[in-house]
């Protein structure tokens, strides 16, 4: 039987019923929360590989997504996505990435807020279904379906019994773009704050902080306020700009890595566990759903006729 349950609808997860039910397959998605309410919703939506270990896998996902992604950006009013140039100061980036975004910089930008309602337009286009329920355990899912795909990202704390998973604070503003047509950011590695802005359709998205540990999601003033200053320095004209929102989101970040195998559930069925995609979920979306599929269909081919 060709079906297979997703639990988890952020970005990692939508991607890969998408995936999976373009290929063929029944794919049902489970989440505890709308899409706009995960903490994909919450990303800046650059595609560019940040606190995302292992290196070398991620990176073969992001090459991946990247190729993808660039295509989606042929229609921006459809999927969100646009490919816009920038500049990024980091000490640590890949060579294979620099090359591969070239001197400008020019990589894909995502608007969220259109992007995940494309994914779910394109999984039930293609006979996926949605819904939004919640999971107790994966036994439990393992009944619904002979191969369960988990997504959770931070739920895997619970879900999956994984205590190595860790909450890495982000928070945000977005104002009304004064003008600002490239990204810039100034990031780095593990450093508790950043600098980037992001033009998005609905506005600037100002940034950024990674603390590691803290799950307090109500936007704090006061690094709101370092927010824009920081940003002030690059864009002296976002310094006035009227605030239009404050976010927070906690990337599910893993000490081992993103965790992407195969398990036996109790009672025959499988899971594939994908998470811990840290700050790089959308940037990885699609390379990592491509090896998360494979997983699936050997599975599937694993199930008795």
């Amino acid at each position: 039987m060709r079906e297979v349950l997703v639990v988890g609808g952020g970005v990692i997860g939508l991607t890969t019923a998408v995936v999976l039910a373009e290929e063929g397959v029944r794919v049902r998605v489970w989440s505890r929360e709308p899409a706009e309410h995960t903490t994909s919703a919450v990303a800046g939506g650059l595609c560019w590989p940040y606190r995302i270990e292992p290196a070398e896998r991620a990176l073969e996902w992001a090459v991946h997504s990247f190729r993808t992604l660039s295509w989606l950006a042929e229609r921006p009013a459809e999927t969100g996505v646009r490919l816009v140039p920038g500049r990024m100061v980091m000490a640590d980036t890949p060579e294979r990435w620099s090359a591969l975004v070239g001197e400008r910089c020019r990589t894909p930008l995502v608007d969220m807020t259109a992007y995940l309602p494309y994914l779910r337009g394109r999984l039930e286009a293609a006979g996926g279904r949605y819904a939004q329920r919640d999971v107790s355990s994966l036994a439990e899912a393992g009944e619904e379906a002979p191969v369960v795909v988990h997504c959770t990202g931070l739920g895997a704390r619970e879900l999956a019994g994984d205590a190595t998973m860790t909450a890495v604070r982000g928070q945000l503003l977005v104002v009304e773009n004064p003008g600002v047509q490239d990204w810039h950011v100034s990031s780095e590695p593990g450093a508790p704050v950043s600098t980037y802005l992001f033009p998005q359709p609905y506005g600037l998205i100002l940034g950024g902080t990674a603390e590691e540990g803290a799950e307090g999601t109500l936007p704090d003033p006061a690094t709101a306020e370092a927010i824009r200053e920081r940003c002030a320095r690059v864009h002296p004209a976002v310094a006035d700009a009227p605030v239009l929102d404050h976010r927070v989101g906690l990337r599910p970040c893993r000490a081992a890595g993103v965790r992407l195998e195969r398990e036996e559930l109790p009672g025959g069925s499988v899971c594939v566990h994908q998470y811990g995609h840290g700050g790089a979920g959308v940037t990885a979306s699609w390379g990592s759903a491509r090896e998360a599929a494979d997983l699936v269909r050997a599975a599937l081919e694993d199930r008795p006729a």
